[in-house]
């Protein structure tokens, strides 16, 4: 599958770091640093604009290390970039940490993962099967 895009940064182009990435990293393009302070957030532009094929999107993630190492995470994640968007590819960070925490230009901020959707066809009812589960959620069986 092919996607367009246009690099109106001066980092390189998105890409899988090793043969089995699911995710291409991207970056932060602006320019002067910006300083996350403790609980704060910011939308971090990119400079990637997408066109994806019908059917697609592209989900915006937190990088394991920013999130493990420096409390920094997406905030609406995964999020979603449907395939009729044409403007910049940006990401919401927010600082989880205790301290305040800089991104620079060139940084790599998030990944993002190209997936194929299906769109549904809700049946309006009044009676869902039932199953085991039946309606058991949010932490319903436990943690050990």
């Amino acid at each position: 599958m092919q996607v367009k895009i246009v690099n109106k940064s001066s980092n390189p182009l998105p890409a899988y770091e090793t043969i089995y990435s699911a995710g291409m990293d991207l970056r932060a393009f602006y320019d002067n640093p910006i300083v996350l302070n403790p609980l704060e957030r910011a939308l971090i532009p990119t400079g990637l604009f997408i066109e994806l094929p019908a059917g697609y999107e592209a989900q915006v993630r937190p990088r394991s290390g920013l999130a493990a190492k420096h409390g920094i995470t997406v905030l609406n994640s995964p999020g979603t970039i449907d395939a009729d968007y044409r403007g910049e590819v940006k990401v919401i960070l927010v600082n989880l940490s205790k301290d305040a925490f800089t991104i620079n230009s060139g940084d790599r901020i998030a990944q993002m993962i190209i997936s194929k959707h299906e769109r549904a066809e809700l049946q309006l009812t009044d009676i869902l099967n039932e199953t085991s589960r039946g309606a058991g959620g949010f932490g319903h069986t436990g943690v050990k």
